[in-house]
């Protein structure tokens, strides 16, 4: 089984990147983010009280999106490997699912998404979504053919309570305060890492380069999962 975890902050395309590499790989996209809008939808588990965080651009409890994480990739489909967005976002969790992924022989790679920070609050900002298909939008990247109106059924496009500029803000200051620790945690145990350069260039070719960084790194973790094998024998 192999783990792919998109890593980088809000706005950084991990969402478009995991649909492109999904379709490549044939192994499910694992969203948190999804996930938690979801259970917000049907009011499962204290949806009101997830919602006021996210909407407040703060993260969800640790022992919560860890459980949905385990439950979703537990699932049959997620047997031949996944590819996570969003999670891990706290060193917490990432020393939960580390211990996840040893436990079920797991080799991860994880891909660092590098975009200028005033870059995503343009993207972030600019986006819209129609309320009744879901289908994205963006102002600048993506515009819909009539303004403010979705292509598909005609409704009216709205703003997601976490793309406004407050809330863009507040994502990217818990980004570095509790979110990049992770990446460093990774590199820290051994994990292959790899960074991508995700600016301007069309997400297609971004897609490329990570699947090229992606047979690398996976090549590279035989030998280190061997060693942390090893590593867990001796203790």
């Amino acid at each position: 089984m192999r783990a792919i975890i998109l890593f980088g902050p809000p706005g950084s395309g991990k969402g478009t990147q995991a649909k492109l590499l999904r379709e490549c790989l044939d192994v499910p996209h694992v969203s948190t983010g999804d996930m938690l809008r979801e259970r917000v939808r049907q009011d499962i588990e204290n949806g009101a009280r997830m919602a006021a965080k996210m909407q407040a651009g703060a993260l969800v409890n640790d022992d919560i999106v860890n459980r949905l994480v385990e439950e979703r990739l537990s699932q049959p489909d997620a047997a031949p490997g996944f590819i996570l967005d969003g999670y891990p976002r706290t060193v917490q969790q990432a020393e939960h699912i580390r211990r996840w992924f040893d436990a079920g022989g797991i080799r991860e790679v994880v891909v660092s998404l590098a975009v200028d920070y005033n870059e995503i609050i343009t993207r972030l900002t600019g986006r819209r979504q129609c309320p009744a298909c879901g289908t994205l939008y963006n102002l600048v990247s993506k515009p819909p053919r009539q303004d403010e109106s979705c292509d598909l059924d005609g409704q009216g496009l709205v703003i997601r309570d976490d793309d406004r500029e407050e809330v863009v803000r507040e994502r990217l200051e818990n980004y570095e305060r509790q979110t990049r620790p992770v990446l460093e945690y990774f590199r820290s145990t051994g994990s292959s890492v790899r960074q991508i350069e995700a600016g301007n260039q069309p997400p297609e070719q971004i897609a490329r380069r990570i699947c090229a960084v992606l047979e690398e790194g996976f090549q590279e973790n035989g030998s280190l999962l061997e060693s942390r094998g090893k590593s867990a024998e001796n203790r």
